[in-house]
């Protein structure tokens, strides 16, 4: 990975368990969670899908990248970026910057079987509407420091696939 590895951003398409990933490996670490959604919810006084109804895509990613950027002061943190938050090259600048970060990587079918019947999310519709962003943002999911497949693995398995990464970087 070679990066700084007290501060972790999962990345990755809505569905790929970001924040149960997450939960469990700042618990793998003893470390904290920070979910950047909740926050930007928290900030916002309403859900993502009503602020990106109501104030539009632009004004959520301004907020987002705020939020962002508070999160990436933190240490012994894993922060969980909602879907399209690292398709910025700003945001990307900003992880890059601060931490490590992992491409929990799906295919569009396993991603859209997860989210069917979420109403909260913003750009969910159709499968093939889902295939077509995810195709947009996979090369640049890809740029994380580590890519993680997760279609067949458990939460489980997938924090304990990061925390072995991380421990192979660790110089202690």
């Amino acid at each position: 990975m070679s990066q700084r590895t007290d501060l972790v951003y999962l990345v990755g398409f809505m569905g790929a368990g970001k924040s149960s990933v997450g939960a469990r490996l700042a618990e793998r670490l003893g470390w904290r969670f920070v979910d950047l959604d909740l926050r930007i919810e928290a900030r916002a006084g309403t859900s993502i899908r009503e602020l990106f109804r109501v104030e539009g895509e632009a004004y959520f990613r301004a907020v987002e990248r705020e939020e962002l950027r508070r999160a990436s002061t933190e240490r012994r943190a894993v922060v969980a970026l909602g879907g399209g938050a690292f398709c910025s090259a700003e945001n990307q600048a900003i992880v890059r910057a601060t931490g490590a970060s992992v491409y929990l990587e799906a295919p569009a079918e396993v991603l859209y079987a997860r989210c069917a019947g979420d109403g909260t999310r913003p750009l969910f519709t159709t499968l093939d509407d889902m295939r077509v962003l995810l195709e947009r943002r996979r090369p640049l999911y890809e740029r994380a420091h580590l890519i993680v497949p997760v279609a067949d693995r458990s939460v489980d398995e997938v924090a304990d696939r990061i925390v072995a990464a991380l421990r192979r970087e660790d110089p202690d």
